[in-house]
């Protein structure tokens, strides 16, 4: 789960990393009155889940509290495009009104989880202030990468070693290795796949501030953090992605034009691999989990079909829990309800599969129904097309 930078300087600050005074304004007048409070030059950061914010306008300097409610009022309302969102971009909602401070130097600093090893990674690196994926691309001799072993958290030689390699003062190091430890406590105590701080900042007399912040949180440790559930902005979130959660149903649509309704994400992820294979393109990955009812199928389909870019869907049932013939007849019953119109290929395969097979082909509806994966995605690339 993504949430907003203003909401995670405050995680971060409250586990002791300092971060810029600020404020969060929902109005032109509310900036004014925080610049006002702040007494000095500020900065208004259009808040939204997504970077490259300032190429796309959505950041700027305010010398006056006059200047601060002018910019805060072209920022609130626009539609936002960066890099990172759609073509459409994303409304902003909320400003973050914060001080102006000027860097004597610009620095990285994240963690991330390393599949590879299961553990937590440290990244830093002098090259701040830059997409990370920029500098891992083209310089990768920059990053500093510090491997942490999770019963023992950071140790102290790590969090030097991290504070000498970003070639801080020595009068700043002990700051550094503080900042360094605070933002792993975060990290930890928050279930985090991600905390990035970029840049972080040198500032004047030895100051490091974490002037822009990002984190994600692990969507299955929720259960333990009601306080950080509460931050979740579903305005940020694609509709049909928010409305599949309520139901307990992984999707994120995608750019292509065959719809997959799929049980396991394994399953699914092979799925959309075989569909590239065979020259189509994905709209979504949905995962309708591995004891799909009916009334889940029929859910998966609305969702799915509510993309007007799906020109026809590609059903993929492994039947080991569900049986063939169940998921079969959900599928029958979903179609005539929702009166499909594009085509639809179903590849079934596990239990009760013979039977279910012969449900579809009686069923008098628009089912193709296919042998294999192979199959399946040769004729749903076919009838897409």
């Amino acid at each position: 789960m993504k949430i907003h930078e203003y909401q995670a300087k405050k995680i971060l600050s409250d586990f002791g990393v300092p971060v810029p005074q600020g404020e969060i304004a929902e109005t032109a007048a509310q900036a004014r009155a925080i610049s006002s409070r702040l007494g000095r030059e500020v900065v208004i950061k259009a808040q939204i889940h997504a970077g490259g914010r300032g190429k796309g306008g959505g950041v700027k300097l305010a010398h006056s509290p006059d200047e601060a409610e002018r910019v805060a009022s072209s920022i609130l309302g626009m539609q936002l495009v960066t890099h990172q969102t759609s073509p459409q971009g994303v409304k902003v909602r909320r400003v973050l009104v914060e001080e102006v401070v000027r860097p004597k130097k610009e620095l990285y600093l994240g963690m991330v989880i390393d599949r590879s090893t299961a553990q937590p990674v440290i990244m830093a690196s002098e090259s701040g202030g830059m997409e990370i994926e920029e500098v891992a691309a083209r310089t990768p001799e920059k990053i500093l990468k510090v491997p942490i072993e999770p019963g023992l958290g950071v140790l102290p030689f790590q969090a030097r070693r991290i504070a000498f390699g970003l070639g801080l003062p020595a009068d700043v190091l002990n700051r550094a290795v503080s900042l360094v430890t605070s933002l792993y406590r975060a990290f930890e105590a928050k279930d985090c796949s991600l905390a990035e701080i970029n840049p972080l900042i040198l500032g004047e007399e030895g100051r490091l501030l974490a002037l822009d912040a990002k984190m994600v949180i692990d969507e299955n440790a929720l259960f333990r953090h009601p306080e950080i559930r509460e931050l979740r902005d579903v305005e940020q979130e694609d509709p049909l992605e928010v409305e599949a959660s309520g139901y307990s149903i992984n999707y994120i649509k995608l750019d292509g034009d065959i719809g997959c309704m799929v049980n396991g994400a394994g399953l699914a992820m092979a799925t959309m691999d075989i569909i590239k294979l065979y020259g189509g393109e994905p709209a979504n990955f949905l995962d309708v989990g591995g004891g799909a009812s009916a009334k889940q199928v029929e859910n998966a389909f609305r969702i799915l079909l509510s993309d007007r870019n799906v020109k026809a869907v590609l059903i993929n049932i492994f039947g080991g829990i569900m049986r063939c013939d169940v998921v079969a007849q959900g599928v029958i019953e979903a179609a005539r309800k929702l009166m499909i119109k594009v085509p639809v290929v179903v590849r079934l395969e596990g239990t009760n599969v013979e039977q279910g097979q012969e449900l579809l082909r009686g069923s008098g509806l628009n089912f193709t129904v296919a042998s294999g994966m192979r199959d399946a995605a040769e004729k749903v690339v076919k009838l897409a097309r």
